[in-house]
């Protein structure tokens, strides 16, 4: 029984020094309908502590007069005395008071209605991501072969956040070395000799992954060897798709451009409509931040862009291509979001680093690009060729 329904009874009144005087006129004397006699300094307790029973057999009494003043509750006996806490070690504690209560004008700090947050420094994210597009820009429109280095350096950077999140929180050793000069090969190939130099690339980099990893103790090998082929195949091969749209003739420029539009235009997308109508969850156990209204509007987005970027930007392009490009976009970037946050997951992390203000690490931006890369080369090569 809980202690916090222990009253006292109609029949009796309330119990106290303003209706029955000082306490010492009660010992000795019963209430008018209330069993044994209890003093005035055991009703008045207010921390919990057990009842002993009086010397002379008075227990059995003690648990009738219980059960009789808990029968006769009465909600508004706010004067009566009152036990909190357990008593014994198989009662349930008393429950928490309210800190609000029907009509009241106070309430507790917990229970009122927070303002919705972005999430993340907005200052710091749009700084980095404008210092990031005039980079890119720059060298996309300037010299080729500089933006050849930018993608070669973001997949070596990418490489290293990955092979240490892996270290720290997995104990996988994945050998960074072969990984950073194949990744660089792989993108320098794929611009150079095209896909057929990038395949073969990729095949030399994993072979160097199981050669590099035999210099070390036999154990756990075939672990890390194939995290090694992984990442391979993850960070650099993935970004050789994005040399192959460069190399496509005169207008490189302008695919990588269209592809990096979308890219962002989708991840601004599904940001703005989710943050401001999402309500249901897409991937609540991967990823609780998305929404299925969120992925609608990233859909929106992107297929507007993908329409004008075809028609201006592509030579031969269509805009009713760059809907279904824009469509693709979108499908593929929330796939590619949220395969990276499936492994941040498994790794029980929430950014892959810390190299980028308001946006975590290189690896954080890379997770939407990445995947969307060989899905954008493709649909370029089918609606206008190869170059």
């Amino acid at each position: 029984m809980n202690e916090s329904s222990w009253r006292a009874s109609p029949g009796a009144g309330r119990w106290g020094p303003p209706d029955h005087g000082p306490a010492s006129s009660l010992r000795g004397a019963a209430p008018p309908s209330a069993g044994p006699v209890h003093d005035w300094g055991d009703a008045a307790q207010t921390r919990p502590m057990p009842i002993v029973p009086e010397p002379g057999g008075h227990q059995d009494d003690d648990r009738e007069h219980r059960d009789i003043r808990n029968d006769r509750h009465d909600p508004d006996d706010r004067g009566a005395a009152r036990l909190s806490g357990p008593l014994f070690r198989d009662e349930k504690p008393q429950e928490p008071m309210p800190t609000s209560f029907p009509g009241s004008d106070r309430t507790a700090d917990s229970e009122k209605p927070k303002k919705k947050s972005a999430g993340r420094n907005l200052r710091a994210a749009i700084g980095v991501g404008v210092g990031l597009g005039v980079v890119i820009l720059a060298s996309l429109f300037v010299y080729k072969p500089v933006f050849i280095g930018v993608i070669a350096i973001a997949v070596v950077v990418g490489l290293w956040e990955l092979t240490s999140r892996l270290a720290e929180r997995k104990d996988i050793r994945v050998p960074l070395v072969p990984l950073a000069v194949g990744g660089t090969a792989m993108v320098v190939a794929g611009y150079v000799r095209g896909a057929e130099g990038a395949w073969v690339a990729m095949a030399l980099t994993a072979l160097a992954v199981l050669v590099w990893r035999m210099t070390e103790a036999p154990e756990n090998y075939l672990r890390d060897v194939t995290a090694g082929v992984f990442a391979a195949f993850y960070v650099p091969f993935l970004a050789t798709f994005v040399a192959l749209m460069l190399a496509a003739g005169a207008d490189g420029p302008q695919r990588v451009l269209t592809f990096l539009l979308l890219t962002v235009v989708s991840d601004t997308g599904a940001y703005a409509v989710g943050w401001r109508f999402g309500t249901h969850k897409l991937a609540p156990r991967i990823s609780p931040g998305k929404t299925r209204e969120g992925l609608v509007g990233a859909v929106l987005f992107a297929m507007v862009a993908g329409a004008l970027c075809m028609q201006f930007l592509i030579k031969d392009g269509a805009w009713w291509q760059g809907l279904i490009l824009g469509f693709a976009v979108a499908a593929s970037a929330t796939l590619g979001d949220l395969g990276e946050s499936m492994i941040k997951r498994d790794l029980g992390i929430k950014d892959m680093g810390t190299l980028l203000p308001g946006h975590g690490g290189i690896m954080d931006r890379l997770d939407s690009l990445l995947p969307t890369a060989p899905v954008v080369w493709l649909l370029f090569v089918v609606f206008v060729g190869a170059g």
